[in-house]
């Protein structure tokens, strides 16, 4: 099946099988930022911004991108360096492995939650999973990044 789509703003034209799944073929295009990690959609760790909206890459249809805009972490580097600077700032380490699929998340809340608080944030994260901290610093980070003066 041929489709095209606009990944991290460069028009592909490619050929896929009816049942690839969007991680995979993004992952094709060199977008190791996508990872599988549960194969449940349970995670987060293969969300990508699909016409601006999170989609799990993991559980969705490559064909579903025919038309579509995406973008993957690669092609968000200067956002993420922002939202990265607070992460930092809140001694929010961590190891990275889920930390793509976390950053789509919020550069995405960014676009549609004002204000918002803590609960508002655990709900919109409710499906990103990390095994490697507390939360506390990384939802101090994502709170602060979202209501920071003069943002969005």
């Amino acid at each position: 099946m041929e489709i095209q789509f606009t990944l991290n703003g460069k028009k592909i034209h490619t050929s896929v099988k009816a049942d690839v799944l969007l991680l995979d073929l993004l992952r094709e295009f060199g977008c190791y930022s996508v990872k599988r990690g549960c194969e449940t959609s349970n995670c987060g760790l293969c969300t990508v911004l699909m016409n601006g909206r999170p989609v799990l890459s993991c559980s969705t249809l490559a064909v579903r991108a025919d038309g579509a805009e995406v973008f993957t972490l690669e092609g968000l580097q200067k956002e993420a360096e922002g939202f990265g600077r607070y992460l930092a700032g809140e001694g929010a380490e961590q190891c990275g492995f889920c930390s793509p699929g976390l950053i789509m998340n919020v550069l995405s809340m960014e676009k549609e939650l004002h204000n918002p608080d803590e609960e508002a944030v655990k709900e919109y994260l409710a499906g990103n999973l990390c095994r490697c901290t507390g939360y506390m610093g990384q939802m101090r980070a994502i709170v602060k990044y979202l209501n920071r003066e003069g943002g969005r």
